[in-house]
């Protein structure tokens, strides 16, 4: 596995990373526990070093798991956690104060079982925070030695800006594929200028870029799909087009849907590092392989000839959620 410098804050990564929500959280029933132990743990021996989890995906217990998973590969690997929600009954969700950026940070600590967080995100914009307290508050821990890097999760361009003059971000993440592109206009070229990475989450569309969900497929009570406007049948099927392109590529390149859909990100900046998800072993397997894949300039510019005449149908969030994305 090839690694990739997160921009210019000097955190080295594998080219991709493993996103860890799904390991017991937001995806019907939760696995088996020490089979996604193991899992975790056969992504470091295949070259996977970058592991994304939260305090809000269980909560809790996701980074319980990942921190069991990791502990006696400590030197071996980095892990991203975020702090920025409120669990109190009554509240709107979100918390950035200092005092609470502070008491998720040692919280993190623990139930990852290390010492020092390797990259801090702000999962969400509080619009009750100045950007400038919540990256002073990082900053703080930075120079603790309790936070080695500081990283925010969907904001806008002005945000990361603003935060970055208080405290460097290493990294900025959003989500970003074929069927969501939005980051280019502003986020991107911002990330640019500053020397800050990229890391996309739902690089393969929550699952529907591998070609594996059509109109038909059911999904559990639990799993969060249900309540995207993105995932109901009827755009389900009006954007099964992206899913065709998709295959049509991998069957000249000898590849699968998912493995075009991350080698096409891996191809937009060197400095970006997706983070698919997965609880399986051959999954697993066929996202590493993506890696391996070049896409030439004419392959490229096929792509983004054909995704310009599909228009996607569906919001990604609820109107409440996305009004808190992108500040």
């Amino acid at each position: 596995m090839q690694t990739r410098n997160l921009g210019d804050g000097g955190l080295a990564v594998s080219a991709l990373g493993l996103g860890c929500m799904g390991l017991n959280h937001h995806r019907g029933p939760a696995p088996n526990r020490a089979e996604m132990i193991e899992l975790v743990r056969a992504a470091v021996a295949r070259g996977i070093t970058f592991f994304d989890t939260a305090e809000v995906y269980g909560p809790f217990t996701n980074e319980e798991l990942v921190g069991e998973a990791l502990q006696f590969l400590r030197n071996d690997v980095a892990i991203a956690t975020k702090f920025g929600h409120d669990f109190k009954p009554g509240s709107d969700g979100l918390n950035s104060r200092p005092a609470r950026i502070r008491q998720v940070a040692e919280d993190s600590l623990r139930r990852l079982r290390v010492d020092t967080i390797d990259l801090f995100y702000q999962h969400r914009v509080d619009p009750k925070v100045p950007i400038e307290d919540v990256a002073g508050a990082v900053k703080g821990l930075i120079d603790e030695g309790k936070v080695r890097h500081f990283g925010l999760c969907e904001v806008g361009a002005e945000t990361i800006r603003r935060a970055h003059a208080v405290q460097p971000v290493t990294a900025v993440q959003s989500e970003y594929s074929l069927w969501w592109r939005q980051p280019e206009a502003e986020v991107l070229p911002a990330c640019e200028a500053l020397g800050i990475g990229f890391v996309p989450y739902s690089p393969l569309g929550r699952g529907f870029l591998t070609g594996a969900i059509d109109e038909a497929t059911s999904f559990g009570s639990n799993d969060n799909r249900t309540s995207l406007p993105r995932f109901t049948p009827e755009a389900r099927k009006a954007n099964r087009p992206i899913v065709d392109l998709l295959k049509t590529i991998g069957d000249q390149k000898g590849a699968s849907p998912a493995q075009i859909a991350l080698a096409w990100l891996l191809a937009q900046k060197p400095w970006i590092v997706p983070i698919p998800g997965t609880t399986k072993l051959s999954r697993l397997d066929e996202n590493i392989g993506a890696a391996a894949i070049a896409l030439t300039p004419d392959d490229l510019a096929r792509i983004d000839q054909a995704v310009s005449q599909i228009t996607v149908q569906g919001d990604r969030y609820p109107q409440a959620e996305a009004a808190r994305i992108n500040r």
